[in-house]
């Protein structure tokens, strides 16, 4: 049977553009000219089908530039948009973020074809594993073929080499279809140096600059277009693919001097959208400031996001298990500084920190502020890649240090997020890794890592350079690995971490029904949580601790005698405590 052809139908064409004085649309092939309003939009509807090539033309230029809201870009950042068809993402019910274990996993290096529909096939391992929702890297449209998608700059596109639209809604459709939520992780902070032709529609940027290139203009003389320019986006993901929520990345890179916040703008939106579509949707942020505004209700003073990322929890937990001391770790490690993190969630709770030379960070009330809604985490992409050489814990601490990370970040209050691998102690590092086709963008790419590495001591030698292709391929999962004795006892820990989750004992949604031991000196460490216990050791030597109780789950096996538990070099316990 012969598929039936596609027919055009009246499509409106649109497009801000306050800067040129001429703007005509160019639709496969034909040239139409387009009329301005008085809002600076302009518009013409034209034929058109699903699948038409499109873009605009802007005064004299007979350069073809792609949609700024594209919907796909078939031939890369650099080449015509495309449309695609109009359609909602599937219904389902839905699932709460609070509470649920996130897995990050970056779509290019999770599996081997690194596309949706090769990773589609393992997202029954991550159910059966117990993960609440996937969190995918960056999937927009950026220049090149692989990369971290940070560099993004087709906002509203969906990277085609993973596999285009058609492949992002196969993947929700299936994670849904197993009771999966998906979430994206989308940059409004930034645009990507290669693709980007906003400034020539309108005043999209400053002149002011982040660490990664031009601030989005939210406060300046058209401001408000660009704001709706970011709302919209979000609502087209949350809406058009269906997907459960967005991580956005680096808010405090968001510089914006309007009465309204922006993400109190977003957050209001995202509740409308919920209710409109019937189900739960959750905006997540990535935030060095330890501000609890981002999360405490718009009611009480906050901008009503769902939760943040906490490094304060990762660091904590790094340093005490794995020693190290340097850059921002200096001002974490010992015992003292994870209680406070398990109980306060900050650390930095306008407290000063050496690193930054200032007082940082303000404290969490826990009348207003959920522990849930800050995610812990032992691994990100953040926290791995952006080492010299992408080494993963796994490559320098023992299996049981790896477990003792897990314990404490799944036993606590807050939310747990798992980096792709980490279930399993995976040993391919991941690594910073571009494709620039422009050699002097990959050279400058190259270079400025090298520079940025050597400022703390790293050779130059052994800083991989990201445009070389083996620093991808080194960076891909290898799945036999699951299969090997070691790794597949740690995968089963992280399972059984995972169900014990389900144990009424630690459904408090309350950082004061937290509290921890310690001796004084890292040796072992207890947290409490209704009658459990998590008893962890530090060292590589056994060590006993006076808490007493029925093991339901450890490493190593400990040994309770006379109201006391000895616990195995590097090794966990979850006590039960007898009434």
């Amino acid at each position: 049977m012969s598929t039936p052809p596609v027919t055009a139908a009246d499509h409106a064409f649109e497009v801000w553009a306050p800067r040129p004085q001429r703007v005509r649309l160019w639709l496969d092939g034909a040239v139409h000219p387009m009329r301005r309003g008085t809002d600076d939009w302009w518009r013409i509807t034209a034929p058109a089908a699903p699948g038409a090539r499109y873009g605009f033309l802007l005064d004299d230029d007979e350069t073809v530039l792609p949609d700024p809201r594209s919907p796909r870009q078939p031939d890369g950042v650099h080449g015509p948009s495309a449309l695609i068809p109009q359609v909602d993402g599937p219904r389902w019910p839905g699932r709460e973020l609070r509470g649920a274990v996130v897995y990050e996993l970056h779509l290019g290096t999770f599996t081997p074809e690194g596309t949706f529909d090769a990773a589609i096939e393992r997202l029954p391992y991550l159910r059966d594993v117990g993960i609440g929702f996937v969190q995918l890297m960056p999937v927009n449209a950026f220049n090149g073929e692989h990369g971290w998608g940070y560099d993004g700059v087709g906002w509203f596109a969906v990277h085609e080499p993973y596999g285009g639209p058609s492949g992002l809604e196969r993947f929700v459709a299936a994670a849904h279809d197993l009771g999966l939520g998906v979430l994206l992780d989308v940059v409004h902070n930034h645009l990507g140096p290669s693709g980007n032709y906003l400034g020539r529609f309108g005043p999209y940027e400053t002149d002011g600059a982040n660490a990664w290139g031009s601030t989005i203009n939210l406060s300046g003389e058209g401001s408000a277009e660009v704001r709706r320019f970011i709302l919209d986006d979000i609502a087209w993901w949350l809406r058009r693919y269906g997907v459960d929520g967005l991580r956005l990345d680096a808010v405090h890179a968001l510089v914006d001097h309007s009465d309204r916040h922006l993400l109190e703008d977003a957050a209001a939106l995202t509740a409308e959208l919920s209710v409109e579509l019937g189900r739960p949707l959750a905006l997540i942020a990535e935030s060095d400031l330890n501000d609890p505004r981002l999360v405490t209700p718009v009611d009480l003073g906050g901008y009503g996001l769902a939760a943040q990322w906490n490094d304060d929890v990762h660091h904590a937990i790094h340093t005490i298990v794995s020693g190290e001391r340097q850059g921002y770790y200096a001002d974490f490690g010992g015992p003292e500084c994870l209680a406070t993190v398990l109980t306060e969630g900050f650390f930095h709770a306008g407290t000063y920190s050496a690193f930054r030379g200032r007082t940082h960070g303000e404290r969490i009330d826990p009348e207003r502020v959920a522990p849930s809604q800050l995610l812990a985490y032992t691994c990100t992409h953040d926290q791995v890649g952006n080492r010299a050489r992408g080494d993963r814990p796994s490559e320098y601490l023992t299996t049981g240090q790896l477990a003792v990370k897990a314990a404490l970040v799944l036993f606590g209050a807050f939310t747990p997020m798992l980096l792709m691998g980490e279930e399993w102690g995976a040993r391919t590092p991941f690594r910073f890794f571009t494709s620039h086709p422009e050699p002097e963008l990959a050279r400058a790419t190259a270079e400025g890592r090298k520079a940025e590495f050597a400022e703390h001591g790293w050779p130059p030698g052994d800083v991989p350079d990201p445009q070389d292709p083996d620093t991808l391929a080194v960076s891909r999962l290898d799945w036999s690995e699951t299969t090997r004795p070691e790794h597949a006892r740690l995968l089963e820990t992280y399972r059984a971490l995972i169900e014990l989750r389900r144990d009424p004992a630690l459904a408090h949604d309350d950082l004061r029904a937290v509290t921890c031991d310690h001796p004084g000196e890292a040796t072992w460490f207890a947290v409490h949580r209704g009658d459990l216990t998590l008893l962890v050791n530090f060292s590589p030597s056994p060590v006993t601790a006076p808490f007493a109780g029925d093991p339901e789950l450890y490493w190593e096996a400990p040994s309770v005698v006379d109201g006391a538990t000895t616990v195995p070099g590097h090794s966990f316990t979850v006590l039960r405590r007898r009434a």
